[in-house]
């Protein structure tokens, strides 16, 4: 799989043939229809790869994080790196076997996205819970922000050509979104 999303990012998910990842792996073409039936399956696998180790991510973030703030902050910074690591993504994310081609990698991308908001929605509870985090809006528009953080400074990555550290960036823009979330004190939320 590392081969695939390798070529995808190399010359566009769109444009990558099964042609292309034979020859990289050094297998003909009918070889590879012996593992994928169709260039949609092998699409499958790839996300199917990807989410579990987004999963192994997120879980290692979050079990070794101390308190609420902190295991968010480790989420987020879980998904940057992620995004870091296999630079495809946002491509993937945005090609057409995804959004017109393949139901199917669309539904495993959509699923991703709803658990990692879930993730995202405990932790923001446990902090308003807490105190420390404004209780006037909803532990999912917030999380809904936060995700929307995490894919706006990725496709910014993405087409200024990854001129910038994209973890460390995201996490200077976690902290401010967070600070203008936090509850301060003496102020009464509606």
């Amino acid at each position: 799989m590392a081969e695939v999303l390798r070529l995808a990012d190399e010359i566009g998910p769109d444009r990558l043939s099964t042609t292309d990842v034979a020859r990289a792996i050094g297998l003909s073409q009918p070889a590879i229809f012996r593992h994928f039936p169709t260039k949609g399956a092998l699409w499958l696998a790839v996300a199917e790869d990807i989410a579990d180790r987004l999963q192994s991510y997120w879980a290692a973030a979050e079990a070794g994080a101390t308190g609420p703030h902190e295991r968010l902050k480790s989420l987020i910074g879980a998904q940057l790196s992620a995004i870091s690591e296999t630079p495809a993504l946002p491509s993937i994310l945005f090609s057409r076997e995804l959004q017109v081609d393949n139901q199917a990698l669309r539904d495993v991308f959509r699923g991703l996205l709803g658990a990692f908001q879930g993730r995202l929605v405990a932790v923001i509870r446990d902090l308003q819970a807490a105190g420390d985090l404004k209780h006037d809006v909803s532990p999912e528009d917030v999380a809904i922000l936060l995700t929307s953080l995490v894919q706006g400074v990725a496709i910014r990555w993405t087409l200024g050509a990854r001129g910038f550290a994209l973890v460390p960036e995201g996490l200077r823009l976690f902290d401010v979104q967070m600070e203008l979330l936090r509850a301060k004190e003496g102020a009464c939320d509606a």
